[in-house]
């Protein structure tokens, strides 16, 4: 009998060590390669505003561009943020409550620090912008 517990006590160790050997890591923001790639138009008005109010607040983990990191967070040019299925007001909140990871293996977003109603606004219009430069509509 205490052959069999020994034996079970090795494949719960051996099992756990894989299994914490291939869980996915979580990359610190700003160490992980793009995961798209992207287009960016040209921008005006508040497409431009949003793009540094973007890279201020967003960029360390969504990645330049919002082509999203590997192992830190998604793109946001992606079929996912299309805006029919992530409206404008998803981005407000996610900004000022985080979000609940559920559509990608990141984890959870926390909330945004000091971003205002007016830094999101140029930020989902830059978000936007990126997106139909891409064939998202």
């Amino acid at each position: 009998m205490n052959r069999q517990w020994m034996l079970a006590a090795i494949a719960v160790v051996v099992i756990a060590a894989i299994v914490w050997r291939f869980y996915p890591q979580k990359a610190e923001p700003g160490t992980g390669k793009p995961i798209v790639n992207v287009t960016v138009p040209e921008l005006d008005g508040m497409a431009l505003a949003g793009k540094s109010a973007f890279d201020t607040n967003c960029a360390s983990c969504h990645g330049a561009n919002a082509a999203g990191q590997d192992g830190v967070a998604p793109p946001l040019v992606h079929i996912i943020y299309e805006p029919n299925h992530h409206g404008d007001q998803a981005f407000y909140l996610a900004a000022r409550q985080g979000v609940r990871s559920h559509h990608w293996p990141f984890g959870d977003m926390p909330p945004v620090e000091g971003v205002t109603d007016r830094d999101i606004a140029k930020i989902v219009a830059y978000v936007r912008s990126l997106q139909r430069a891409n064939g998202i509509k």
